[in-house]
């Protein structure tokens, strides 16, 4: 196999999108980054929130919120809208591999909406050889989601979201190595997320704080070949608030604080026999592994917050318009070492609108370097179904 496809192959099965040195060579004390199977399902899909340092769980809805939380999609001013994003993969290295996100939602009523999404990574050709380097063949290896929603407005500030979606991850095909029969990956996962808004009234300028929280991909463990040998899903804690004011009618300025963890268990430190030293035995049940991600880290609560990864951003309107973003993340050196700023724009027209983001990593020659993504939005409005409510009638 090419040594550069066989390394992206192994960075997708690392939740981080990258796989530190250590991880490849061997056991390391220092660094313990947390891998699951298919880690592209904690991509940021969509060029709004990814020029915003990945924040999203708690700025104003959008069609992609099927993403970040499902439960802002009843504060849409729109009865229907769609969503179509594109991201070239670790572009700078390679030319082949994409992310492609469809997302979107419809209002059944003042209270309601139901929403769909498609996420489809395409990781490029691979080429298999065998020990004498002969060529066995190529393949495309490919991961996809299909997520379905339904969102509730509680009360006028708060809202609940729900989604089910279905994971498949195909990373060889019908090739088989070491005398296990390798098959593509399949699971059935959920998320629910929660929504609060308040409306306050600043030195008689309008203004809006935002909270919410979103766990997602809350599902079945997932195997690439036999019962035996199963992946934890990246089950995501997402919890974050957002901040907006509007300075006179044609400017508004926002500011958002997104914390993220993986609820899965930490990697334990084992002897040169394999035998665990210090940490919990990762070995465990879905549910056993989310509850026990809060206090399985070897070096106990020191190593735990190091777990939380830090999103941080600010998005500019000018007229309803034109948008301008800019954020960072940071993730800690020891759970993979992530370290980025990202810068976007906005442009919004009648229905339509575009969406760029650009990331700058900390790093130089870093794999994320020359991130882009593009974004395109249409929102409808049916003004026959705007002023229904099912809570009133």
């Amino acid at each position: 196999m090419m040594m550069k496809k066989l390394f992206f192959l192994v960075m997708s099965l690392s939740v981080t999108g990258m796989v530190s040195a250590q991880v490849l060579i061997g056991q390391d004390t220092t660094n313990r980054v947390i891998t699951t199977a298919v880690p592209f399902l904690n991509i940021s899909p969509d060029a709004r929130s990814a020029g915003m340092g990945d924040v999203g769980v708690a700025i104003s809805p959008d069609a992609n919120a099927v993403y970040w939380n499902p439960s802002k999609l009843v504060y849409m001013e729109q009865n229907m809208g769609f969503s179509m994003s594109y991201t070239p993969w670790l572009g700078k290295i390679i030319n082949d591999m994409s992310i492609t996100y469809l997302s979107g939602y419809y209002k059944l009523s003042r209270e309601q909406a139901v929403s769909i999404a498609m996420k489809y990574f395409d990781l490029g050709e691979i080429f298999f050889t065998d020990e004498q380097n002969v060529s066995l063949g190529q393949f495309n290896p490919k991961e996809f989601s299909i997520d379905m929603g339904y969102s509730r407005m509680l009360t006028e500030d708060f809202s609940i979201g729900v989604v089910l979606k279905y994971i498949n991850s195909n990373l060889t095909g019908s090739f088989s190595s070491g005398g296990i029969d390798a098959r593509p990956g399949n699971s059935v996962a959920g998320d629910v997320g929660v929504f609060y808004k308040k409306d306050l009234m600043t030195s008689g300028k309008s203004s809006n704080v935002a909270l919410g929280a979103h766990i997602s991909n809350i599902g079945g463990k997932l195997t690439y070949s036999d019962e035996n040998s199963k992946d934890f899903l990246p089950t995501n804690l997402r919890i974050g608030s957002t901040y907006t004011t509007e300075i006179d009618p044609y400017n508004s300025f926002s500011f958002s604080l997104d914390l993220n963890k993986l609820l899965v268990p930490s990697p334990p430190v084992r002897d040169s026999q394999g035998n665990i030293v210090r940490g919990s035995d990762p070995n465990r049940s879905m549910l056993s592994g989310v509850f026990g991600s809060f206090s399985d880290a070897p070096d106990g609560f020191n190593e735990e917050i190091k777990e939380f990864m830090v999103s941080m951003g600010a998005e500019y309107w000018y007229n309803n318009s034109f948008a301008a973003r800019a954020g960072y993340f940071v993730e800690n050196q020891s759970k993979g070492n992530r370290k980025y700023l990202t810068l976007g724009f906005g442009l919004k027209y009648q229905i339509f609108g575009m969406d760029f983001a650009y990331l700058v990593p900390k790093e130089q020659e870093h794999p994320l370097a020359e991130t882009i993504r593009f974004s395109i939005h249409i929102n409808f409005k049916d003004a026959s179904s705007e002023d229904e409510s099912v809570i009133e009638q």
